[in-house]
């Protein structure tokens, strides 16, 4: 496994160790010019939360071993959502844009064919099916997100409203590898060759760096947005179950629901727990609405105490 970048790394060090951290850090807001500062000192200069700037570029250096229970822990979804839409700024406002020009330019419109109108008409296609995609994500994911952060719940949830966007990402990937061979086998002359060599760099960088946007919010970005609409569901106490837990006498638990609370007290996320005790999430959020029920706590850190108190876990068996 790739070793980790730490708060206390020199900034130079860790641009000089993967090129596409600068990509990171304009994204994040972080300016150059920070001398010989470490991370943990340039993210308190341009006001940034350190545990976010590190498990995106932890993410972004090896996701292939990337721990995502452990990572939605460390992330903080305000700084998260502005890093996702300077992203898509700079694919929407700089990249594509860019692309476009050095295409036209080596497709030499001084001399128009029919190929190079359909290679240009083709990538058109494929810039415009990004920023629809990105401008949904602004539209709708987004703003569903921060009322959430604002402790509203929505009536539609999370899972739902990307189900209708699902496909979009393959959607993207299976256009940009499709230009990638039009271009390669159709190109037409080798006047300029060497520039539409250069024009193909730049969509095999972006492709990639596209790809790593798409698979962080398949997986980092969707996973702290549940696990956010989960704790509020779970907390939120309608006047019916409110009327419940007044008439409520019993606080005793099942087997099943220690079981529930000794993981929640290890520190595990509802589909970590779901995983090891081969349930389903909805299950879990079921056995977790009744324990806070019947004993009355809420929170995570509460069910822990809970669950030492009453010798279900032991001190050394919590994160």
């Amino acid at each position: 496994m790739t070793e980790k970048y730490h708060g206390s790394d020199p900034m130079s060090d860790v641009i000089s160790d993967d090129y596409r951290m600068l990509q990171m850090m304009g994204r994040f807001g972080i300016a150059l010019g920070f001398g010989n500062q470490t991370v943990e000192e340039t993210c308190r200069q341009a006001d940034v939360h350190l545990p976010t700037f590190l498990t995106v570029v932890n993410y972004l250096k090896d996701p292939a071993h990337a721990h995502i229970g452990e990572m939605v822990r460390q992330i903080d979804l305000t700084q998260l959502i502005v890093y996702l839409k300077n992203s898509h700024s700079y694919f929407v406002d700089f990249r594509l844009p860019g692309i476009r020009r050095k295409l036209i330019e080596a497709l030499d419109y001084s001399k128009p064919s029919q190929i190079s109108m359909l290679i240009l008409k083709f990538y058109d296609e494929y810039m415009a099916e990004v920023i629809h995609h990105m401008n949904y994500e602004n539209e709708h994911i987004h703003p569903y997100v921060t009322k959430l952060l604002q402790g509203k719940i929505p009536s539609q949830d999370f899972s739902s409203l990307v189900k209708q966007h699902s496909g979009n990402h393959a959607g993207i990937e299976k256009s940009i590898e499709e230009l990638k061979s039009i271009v390669l086998k159709y190109f037409p002359g080798q006047q300029n060759a060497n520039l539409m060599g250069e024009v193909l760099m730049d969509i095999f960088m972006t492709e990639e760096d596209l790809q790593t946007h798409c698979r962080m919010e398949d997986t980092l970005f969707a996973e702290s947005v549940m696990a956010l609409e989960e704790e509020l569901r779970l907390n939120h106490i309608t006047p019916e179950e409110e009327e419940e837990q007044e008439g409520a006498v019993s606080d005793t638990l099942s087997e099943r629901e220690c079981d529930i609370i000794r993981q929640v007290a290890k520190g595990l996320s509802n589909k970590e727990i779901a995983d090891a005790l081969f349930i389903s999430v909805n299950t879990v959020m079921t056995h977790r609405r009744n324990i806070s029920r019947k004993l009355r706590i809420h929170s995570s850190a509460g069910l822990a105490v809970y669950a030492i108190a009453n010798g279900l876990v032991n001190l050394d068996e919590l994160q």
